[in-house]
């Protein structure tokens, strides 16, 4: 690629910077559009990275990126073997793009194309890593290493020994040799990866058959959260609360204020309503409702410290 001089700089001035690229919904065109943006000489591209870093300049950093948009272009064609949507793919590396050149120093002595290709790539790869399976088929460094490069190399391989039952291309083990030597992992490694990336999605909950019947899926088969040894222990102390805890509770009671926490708050009729209101206790014990009141939160905070000493 050439880098365009003089005019370049000016071709992207615009009232909006982003109007020259049409929206990644119409593929070919956006590519197309891109693919025409002027490239930066590398002292426009210092300048306007100093004008970012020094006077949080944003026209400037919107030329930076739409100059660099191309190279998102190129980078995300690599990663068509995925399944994964073009479209989806460059904007993941716009958004790694965006990041370098906000981290971007002119300082350095690199040129922007080269600190941003780290950035493009990580972020496309965190999103095939998301996307690729429910669930995750990569989750350390090593093995993100692996998944990617292992891929790459079975597609030079171009593997001719395919499973007779699933029809998927698998490794020879002398690929499997050939794969671990290369990249420097144990072939156990490799095995893995390669069962992994094999291995198609289940779905758990698969929906009704068309004929009617229930269809039964691994989540039939999940461990009932019931027995779950915390629930159960957690379920076990509640019951134990709500018997011998609430007995000893009201023990520490006097006999006025145990009957009033009861016929308010434990006792059940047989139509289902409740006890006695605050104004029958307080006509049955002549006193004021008001009073009644203070006698019943003081027992409740009795029976609240007698509670979590049994606890």
């Amino acid at each position: 690629m050439t880098h365009q001089t003089g005019a370049s700089a000016n071709a992207l001035t615009v009232a909006s910077p982003w109007a020259v690229v049409p929206p990644l919904g119409n593929l070919d065109a956006y590519i197309s559009a891109v693919n025409r943006l002027p490239l930066l000489t590398q002292e426009e591209e210092q300048r306007f990275a100093r004008e970012l870093r020094d006077d949080n300049n944003l026209e400037s950093a919107g030329k930076l990126v739409l100059s660099h948009l191309r190279l998102v272009v190129s980078v995300s064609r690599q990663y068509l073997g995925y399944g994964l949507p073009h479209g989806d793919l460059i904007q993941e590396g716009n958004v790694g793009l965006m990041k370098a050149v906000k981290r971007f120093n002119p300082d350095q002595g690199v040129r922007l194309v080269s600190y941003a290709l780290h950035w493009i790539k990580a972020e496309i790869h965190e999103y095939i890593l998301k996307n690729w399976r429910m669930v995750k088929v990569a989750t350390t460094k090593a093995q993100r290493k692996l998944f990617f490069n292992l891929r790459s190399m079975k597609q030079g391989l171009k593997a001719d020994a395919v499973d007779s039952e699933t029809h998927r291309a698998t490794l020879t083990e002398q690929e499997i040799d050939l794969v671990a030597s290369q990249l420097n992992v144990k072939r156990e490694e490799v095995m893995e990866m390669e069962m992994r990336l094999s291995g198609g999605d289940v779905v758990l909950d698969p929906a009704p058959s068309a004929d009617g019947e229930d269809s039964y899926g691994p989540i039939a088969y999940l461990a009932d959260l019931q027995d779950e040894p915390t629930m159960r222990l957690e379920a076990t102390q509640r019951d134990a609360m709500a018997t011998e805890g609430l007995v000893a509770a009201l023990d520490v009671l006097d006999p006025r204020s145990r009957r009033i926490v009861e016929e308010r708050w434990l006792k059940v009729n047989d139509d289902g309503s409740g006890g006695m209101t605050l104004h029958e206790l307080a006509a049955d014990y002549k006193v004021s409702a008001e009073r009644i009141r203070q006698i019943e939160v003081a027992a409740m905070k009795k029976m609240k410290k007698a509670l979590a000493a049994y606890a």
